[in-house]
């Protein structure tokens, strides 16, 4: 698949919710997952560490009330889309989560993800 045509699939996953999906289909064996600092977790490797954080972050919702996954931005092997999430975590307020998703593709497949947003502060 050529980059224009991963980013697609990852948005039309992404748009209908299956984020599992998209990870099994599109990311590679050894993908990098970075999220910003102050994270929980700062950098995570591989496919089966990126599946169980997917998971992990499944586990922590009690509902999406809302999602929206912009079109794909795309130049070279990268491509880019914003994501807006309206959630209830487990035990939290409703907040509404935007971030910047930035991915590289090679040879077809994800290899690298970073996501730019302002985390959550922790009490």
């Amino acid at each position: 698949m050529t980059t224009q045509e991963v980013a697609e699939q990852l948005v039309n996953y992404c748009r209908q919710g299956q984020f599992a999906e998209a990870i099994q289909e599109l990311y590679g064996q050894n993908i990098v997952s970075i999220e910003p600092d102050g994270a929980p977790v700062k950098e995570t490797k591989g496919l089966e560490a990126v599946i169980e954080k997917g998971q992990q972050f499944n586990e922590m919702v009690e509902e999406v009330h809302s999602m929206e996954v912009s079109d794909p931005l795309v130049a070279d092997k990268f491509f880019s889309c914003s994501m807006k999430m309206d959630v209830t975590f487990k035990g939290a307020p409703r907040i509404s989560m935007d971030e910047v998703c930035v991915y590289t593709v090679e040879d077809g497949k994800i290899v690298r993800e970073e996501f730019f947003f302002t985390p959550m502060q922790h009490a």
